[in-house]
């Protein structure tokens, strides 16, 4: 058994607890406080996190074994990625595990608003038939807008297709031939802005990113545009798009992602054009099996010093 230990604090699937158990001491602490990571995160070789964890800079200082950062998962906004740099650790992710279970929970946030899907199953528990009342409308021959066509904005780009509707996308990182490649028009944001029925939000959340979708941003799209976010929370300036809302620029919202999480008694989640869930894209059962096989043999590689297929910083 090799000497390294390896600090679970969110959580793994089985599959992933038993590729580390195979190669390294394994101590799964799922829900671990922020004073108990501080006080133990030192013993260990490698800590592999979700959402959940802050990997901040007192941790990474307090860590003074740790050569390895994992996050289970896509975003690593809850890792301070400056701090690792300096105290020479390495972060990697599994960024295409959860592509999928995103993609398709974007499309179901789309066919949930243009049908009030949530609006008509409360009706009928409730003993309302509500036909009359729910004349929705179609994706078929909408023009979706895609801001940021990566690996899960394109693949929303597909699954849109196959529903006839005209896709354009936009991504800064991109060149406009490869997301051609990818089944896009590739479009200016303003652009975009302007001829979106529908926008989908696939984007990170960084420096550049946060409050991207605010007042000024709402001016320019669409009267009665329908806004999907399943990407991060802060991307959205929340209470803009509560004005929006009210004012009618924007019709509704498809919302998994908030800039606090859970929201709380907020206005915006309870707002009656708006439909939410709970920061679901990435759980489904084979979406989070693939993340831990991924993050459980890229945190290893990282530990023997092999090539790394994720490495983020």
């Amino acid at each position: 058994m090799s000497a390294w230990k390896v600090l679970l604090t969110d959580g793994l699937e089985e599959n992933g607890k038993a590729i580390f158990q195979a190669a390294a001491e394994t101590v799964d602490k799922k829900g671990i406080s922020a004073e108990e990571l501080l006080q133990i995160v030192g013993e260990y070789d490698a800590l592999v996190v979700r959402g959940r964890t802050k990997v901040t800079p007192a941790v990474l200082e307090a860590a003074k074994k740790l050569k390895v950062v994992g996050r289970a998962g896509v975003g690593v906004d809850n890792i301070d990625l400056a701090a690792a740099k300096t105290h020479n650790v390495t972060v990697v992710n599994s960024p295409t595990a959860t592509t999928i279970a995103v993609a398709e929970l974007a499309m179901a946030l789309m066919l949930a608003v243009v049908r009030e899907i949530p609006r008509a199953d409360a009706g009928m528990k409730s003993g309302n038939w509500l036909k009359k009342e729910l004349e929705g409308g179609e994706l078929w021959r909408k023009t979706l807008g895609v801001v940021g066509y990566g690996r899960i904005g394109a693949a929303v780009g597909v699954r849109a297709s196959a529903f006839d509707m005209k896709v354009i996308g936009y991504d800064p990182e991109l060149p406009a031939e490869e997301i051609r490649k990818r089944g896009a028009e590739p479009v200016t944001l303003d652009e975009l802005y302007a001829r979106a029925d529908i926008i989908t939000v696939h984007v990170p959340l960084v420096a550049s990113t946060r409050d991207m979708f605010n007042a000024e941003a709402f001016s320019k799209m669409k009267k009665g545009v329908i806004l999907i976010d399943a990407a991060r929370g802060g991307v959205i300036a929340e209470d803009d798009l509560l004005a929006a809302l009210n004012s009618g620029q924007v019709a509704a919202a498809g919302l998994d992602v908030f800039s606090t999480e859970p929201p709380g008694d907020i206005e915006l989640v309870k707002h009656a054009h708006v439909i939410c869930t709970p920061h679901i894209g990435a759980q489904t059962a084979e979406a989070q099996q693939r993340a831990a096989d991924d993050i459980a043999n890229e945190v290893l590689a990282a530990l023997r010093g092999e090539e790394l297929r994720w490495r983020v910083a």
